[in-house]
């Protein structure tokens, strides 16, 4: 009876509200995934981003941290005093006659119980604590050069890709125009205006096309793979609209003193102040540290219990064989650091230049193939395309001339590539976005 009350006061939706709910589902469940599919195939790959994902993934710059927070730590430690030494023992205890091994019936046997600490000076304390701190800025000097290496590298790979792909669509548009001479060809033998040669012809220059979009597709998929390498699964996104290559951050006039500030030289720099702290550490090792060491002495109780104190001082008998020795290896070894840093500034200061204008000669080259020789093998092709049409030329001048012309757009494109890859090495020779998202 419940039950029928139940329903009597809910009865069952019609039919029609029923269909009506199941097409109000249906539309939005497609309407989801149309929004959904529309909104990532909008989504590309740019530069900029694909750096800031290498950056963010990056295991190597998580251990540079690590190297930085184990250097700090250190110096925390390095700045103490040294642990306090515990002695326990057993003086004068006698080991014949009647009191043998007796700890309390002889008045010279004590069991002793003391404490010694060594003394380290202040200033040796705040050098070696220095010694570390200065390891942790070769690791953050190291962390920023890491940091430049993988968004170069990132630059590099996209770069790589993304004229593949260049590449790839321009292949696409000889071979569109390749089967069309084929069927040309095809027509005009069946017609009885042209040869069998002519097919055959065109059929060559076809595959020739697609042996070239063959290897283009393993460039493409070894860019992708470099790509992958850095960001993960966002190596699938589509690329984006290629940044402006047109400058530089570099400024030739003031290339040493930029480059002074390069990270792998700051690394260097902070290698130099390592070895400068270790021979001021050297030569205040120079002067001895003292331990002193207090006891107490039990005796047997008939005799008074004994309190002693005592005081160590090495002794540094041969200091131009042992101290200075030290100091001067030490001091030899700033020097060291010293050149290798100076020389690494010279040959980086050489390298850039002739990166520089090995890039400004391209640029040159780059107009000269887009004002010139692209325009001269288009104007070439269609002319020799119109003669064909008009009797004056065979299939195989078309050809010709449009094999010199896709070869000139791919030669534009290798050198684009290879002046843009310039800029990418020129770029990013500091970091750029990594040192302030992490």
């Amino acid at each position: 009876m419940l039950s029928q009350h139940i329903k009597a006061r809910h009865p069952a939706p019609r039919p029609a509200v029923r269909s009506l709910r199941a097409v109000l589902f249906i539309v939005f469940t497609v309407s989801v995934v149309v929004t959904n599919a529309t909104v990532a195939s909008e989504r590309v790959l740019t530069l900029v981003e694909a750096q800031q994902r290498a950056v963010e993934r990056s295991r190597l710059l998580a251990a540079k941290d690590q190297a930085v927070l184990s250097a700090r730590e250190m110096s925390v430690a390095a700045g103490q005093l040294p642990d306090p030494v515990l002695k326990a023992g057993i003086d004068n205890l006698p080991i014949n006659g009647q009191d043998r091994f007796s700890l309390t019936r002889d008045f010279m046997t004590m069991r002793r119980v003391g404490v010694m600490q060594e003394l380290t000076r202040t200033d040796k304390r705040r050098l070696r604590a220095q010694r570390f701190e200065r390891e942790a800025e070769k690791s953050m000097a190291d962390k920023a050069a890491t940091t430049a290496t993988i968004e170069r590298e990132t630059a590099l790979a996209w770069l790589d890709r993304y004229y593949a792909e260049a590449m790839s669509t321009a292949i696409a548009e000889q071979l569109k125009q390749a089967k069309l001479e084929i069927q040309g060809a095809e027509s005009a033998y069946r017609a009885g205006r042209g040869n069998q040669a002519d097919i055959f012809t065109s059929r060559s220059a076809l595959a020739s096309l697609e042996d070239k979009a063959s290897d283009i597709k393993r460039r493409i998929g070894n860019a992708n793979i470099s790509l992958a390498r850095w960001i993960g699964d966002a190596a699938q996104l589509p690329l984006g609209d290629k940044p402006a290559v047109d400058a530089v951050r570099l400024d030739e006039a003031t290339l040493e003193d930029q480059l002074g500030h390069h990270p792998e030289l700051a690394v260097l720099a902070k290698q130099e102040d390592i070895a400068t702290t270790e021979a001021q550490l050297a030569k205040a090792n120079k002067k001895a540290d003292w331990s002193v060491e207090v006891a107490v002495q039990k005796r047997g109780p008939g005799y008074s219990d004994m309190l002693s104190v005592g005081l160590s001082v090495p002794l540094q008998w041969d200091q131009k064989n042992r101290q200075d020795r030290e100091l001067s290896s030490k001091l030899a070894q700033v020097e060291q650091a010293r050149a290798e840093r100076e020389d690494a500034l010279r040959a980086h200061v050489a390298e850039v230049r002739a990166m520089l204008n090995e890039w400004h000669t391209n640029r040159q080259r780059q107009i000269r193939y887009e004002q010139e020789l692209i325009p001269f093998a288009r104007s070439r092709t269609e002319a020799s395309l119109a003669s064909y049409r008009g009797g004056k030329a065979t299939l195989a001048d078309v050809l010709v001339a449009r094999r010199s012309e896709i070869d000139v757009r791919l030669q534009a494109l290798q050198l684009g590539q290879e002046t843009d890859r310039l800029w990418a090495q020129l770029n990013f020779l500091f970091p750029q976005y990594g040192m302030s998202s992490r």
